[in-house]
Formats: C-alpha cells, sequence, structure tokens
C-alpha cells in the first residue's frame, strides 16, 4: 500500500505533499489546480476553496527535480499544542473504477464504512494534565462498531481534564457548512477523502513574535523526539530532521529526503499519509532561524516573502477567536467529475454531525 506519502513541514508556513504515483497524483494535482485556477469563476468551485487547505502550486527539490510535492497550507500552523484528527469520509473508501482486488482490500480494512460512512484514520490529542499528547493510529478507528463510535471519537474532544464542548459545537459547524457545499453541487464525486479537525489543545493562545518567525517549531515537535541524529526516531508519527544552522532549506530537506524513504518504506508503509510531518528542526533543536534577520530569499525559496508578510505584519485580531477549530477537506487522489449529487460523502456527514451532536448533548 504506498498511498502513504510523506509530509513534509517547510518553515514558510506550508507543508509539502509528494505526489502519489500514477493516476493518484497527477489526479489530486489536477484537483488542485482546477479549485485554484486563477482564471476559475464558477463560485460552486470558489466556495470550495473555503473548506481546503490553500494550495500554492508544486515544488521540487532541486537535488530531485522529478521529484514532485504539492505545496499546501499548514492548517496545524498557528495552533501552540494543535489537536489533530482526520477522518475519512464516503460510504465507499474504493471509486468508480477500482479493480475487485482493490475493493475487497478497502472493504475488508473497514466492513463498516458503508454503514458508518466515515472512518477515523487517526487522531493526536494534547492533554493538558500530563503536558503530553496521547495518539491513535487506523487500527483504532477500525476497530470502532455502531456502539462505540461515540465513544471512540469523543476521546478527540477530550483535554484530560474535560470534555471540550466548545470544540464540538464549533465543529458541527463547520461540518454542516462543508454539508451545504455538497448538497447544492452535482459535478464531482469524492472517494477515500479526508476531514481534518484541528483544535487547540493548550490553554495558551500563541503568540507571534517576529524574531520568532517559524512560531517556535521546536514546541509542537513532541517531548522525547529529539535526541540528536539526521532522521531521529520514528514516534508519534512524527519524522525529524536536523537542518545546519541558517543553511538553505531546501538542501537540508533534500538531504534529509533518501533516509526519509528508507525509513518511510520500513516503518509506515501501511499507515495513512495525514498522520505523518516531517519537522525540520536545526541541531541546537531551536528556531530554525535565530532571529528574523537571517530570512531572505536565498532562505525560504521564491514565493515565501509575501506569505510570511501575510503570516505576521497581517495577522486578523480575531485570529484567537477563529482560531480555535479548523475543519479542512484533505485528500483527493480519487477525486472524479460527476452529474449527480455526491451520496456517500453525504450520507457520512450527516452520520458524523449526529455522533459529534450526541457528544454535545450528552
Amino acid at each position: 500500500n504506498a498511498s502513504l506519502l510523506g509530509i513534509l513541514q517547510h518553515p514558510d508556513g506550508t507543508v509539502l505533499k509528494q505526489l502519489q504515483p500514477p493516476p493518484r497524483g497527477p489526479r489530486e494535482q489536477e484537483f488542485y489546480n482546477k479549485v485554484y485556477d486563477s482564471d476559475c469563476c464558477d463560485s460552486i468551485l470558489l466556495e470550495l476553496r473555503e473548506y481546503l487547505p490553500k494550495y500554492f502550486g508544486v515544488w521540487s527539490p532541486p537535488t530531485a527535480p522529478n521529484d514532485t510535492y504539492l505545496k499546501l497550507e499548514d492548517v496545524t500552523r498557528k495552533f501552540n499544542k494543535p489537536c489533530i484528527m482526520d477522518v475519512k469520509i464516503g460510504q465507499k473508501s474504493y471509486d468508480p473504477y477500482a479493480s475487485a482486488e482493490k475493493i475487497q482490500q478497502q472493504v475488508s480494512k473497514y466492513p463498516l464504512m458503508e454503514e458508518i460512512g466515515f472512518l477515523v484514520l487517526g487522531m493526536r490529542v494534547y492533554h493538558t494534565s500530563s503536558d503530553s499528547y496521547e495518539t491513535q493510529n487506523q487500527h483504532y478507528g477500525r476497530s470502532l462498531t455502531k456502539e462505540t463510535v461515540k465513544d471512540g471519537i469523543s476521546k478527540f474532544f477530550h483535554s484530560g481534564y474535560c470534555l471540550r464542548k466548545d470544540v464540538v459545537a464549533a465543529s458541527i459547524q463547520k461540518v454542516e457548512k462543508i454539508l451545504e457545499w455538497f448538497e447544492g453541487q452535482t459535478q464531482l464525486n469524492f472517494y477515500a477523502s479526508s476531514l481534518l479537525f484541528v483544535y487547540e489543545g493548550s490553554s495558551q493562545a500563541t503568540t507571534v513574535r517576529l524574531s520568532d518567525v517559524t512560531l517556535a517549531e521546536k514546541r509542537r515537535v513532541p517531548k522525547g523526539l529529539l535526541s540528536g541524529g539526521d532522521v531521529l526516531e520514528y514516534n508519534n508519527n512524527i519524522h525529524v530532521i536536523n537542518s545546519t544552522e541558517n543553511g538553505k532549506i531546501e538542501a537540508s530537506v533534500s538531504k534529509g529526503l533518501s533516509k526519509f524513504y528508507e525509513l518511510h518504506k520500513k516503518a509506515c508503509s501501511k499507515r495513512h499519509h495525514s498522520q505523518l510531518s516531517l519537522k525540520v528542526e536545526n541541531s541546537e533543536q531551536d528556531n530554525v532561524w535565530k532571529s528574523s534577520t537571517c530570512i531572505t530569499q536565498e532562505h525560504l525559496n521564491g514565493n515565501v516573502l509575501p506569505q510570511l508578510e501575510k503570516v505576521f505584519y497581517h495577522m486578523p485580531a480575531e485570529t484567537k477567536e477563529s482560531a480555535n477549530v479548523e475543519v479542512r477537506m484533505i485528500d483527493f487522489a480519487h477525486v472524479f467529475p460527476s452529474n449527480t449529487k455526491d451520496e456517500g460523502y453525504i450520507y457520512g456527514l450527516k452520520n458524523l454531525i449526529t455522533v459529534l451532536q450526541n457528544i454535545l448533548d450528552n
């Protein structure tokens, strides 16, 4: 199963998602290109942008020009202690062109998909009580039944002290907006696509200082992860590589890539890609740059400065409130043109809303 491909984290506020082998990778790229086409005037697609990560085209490491990555907004970036859950939506996690083997493989992974309409692919929850993250992988989601799915999902909203009903309520509102979009469109059908839920697990709001341009990347790496060495360890679904201090980030990323692929093949060929992120740290385990004076085009590859300005100089005053919860659609390797409503996805969304509502009410 080669569906897991790495998510690299770039200090410019984007993530790099490696393009999957054809036909999946090109299909996902085509989907993003279509939705984010600067000439796009289709109101359905323009509205869809609100529910996706922003897309900044493709990127290749200078040392490996044939490796293509999608450059996407890092939805977790504005959070101090991001709690993350990835939920696959729909009644079928195989597309209309899947082989009998593929269908069998997908159905056997989670026979309840048809009935429940969604599957938890992973979660990472920050517990304030212990100042640590609890992680669940795909096996956790696949072990959930109709009877236990509500408790299984409510785990994501529990801080160790209490159930975050504020987050559940905000999540319901966001999912309802996505459901509204699906009820109004008949041009795209989504298979094996996910919703990414992110909320702030820490009670302290994120502070942004210009001298701290990488939003303190180090505090986003779970304790016990950093121990020196190049690829440090496979733990908590996060990979860490070091970059040389003030070195070009691309150089460090591509240097780590071959190791990353090895590790990738070994450790996580079966895990879902969106549970994975490659944190870029320097050898002192400090911020990637000591101060804002180091930020130049040279360090940050092309279109980055406008990005940084957006992130740091124009942070809206209401960021704190709206930064509470993010729900975004991700994973578009199996999106197909259609002339009907996407009933399978709609079914999954409605069921998920019902479960969230039950968590809120009880």
